[in-house]
């Protein structure tokens, strides 16, 4: 029996530099200390934005300044409706007033309008 001889495979060559590890550039290690120093210093002391920023990458806090935001619009909103409806009931009850009586003084008809 013979045995044939194959032509070698491309893909063993490739493997073998694969192995081989390359040596880095030799300002490669300078470069990535200074890029840690650089972001070391900006962690240090991050601006107000920055801080702002921070926070709102945080979901929980997101969600939950969006709610608060949410909840003061309609506590403000329910104020402005109840002075509304504060002024609209004066008014109807000065009308009533003014109805019952004509000649009523107008400072009567504050005092009662201010009653319960």
């Amino acid at each position: 029996m013979t045995i044939m001889n194959s032509p070698p495979d491309p893909l063993d060559s490739l493997l073998d530099r694969w192995r081989e590890t390359p040596e880095p550039p030799p300002h490669l290690e300078r470069e990535v200390w200074r890029l840690i120093a650089v972001n070391d210093s900006r962690a240090e002391r991050p601006g107000f934005l920055a801080r702002i920023e921070a926070a709102f990458l945080r979901p929980s806090f997101a969600v939950a300044f969006v709610a608060a935001c949410m909840l003061l619009g309609l506590f403000l909103a329910e104020m402005r409706l109840a002075r509304l409806h504060a002024e609209r009931g004066a008014q109807i009850a000065h009308s009533y007033l003014r109805l019952i009586d004509p000649l009523i003084d107008e400072t009567a008809v504050k005092v009662a309008a201010r009653r319960p």
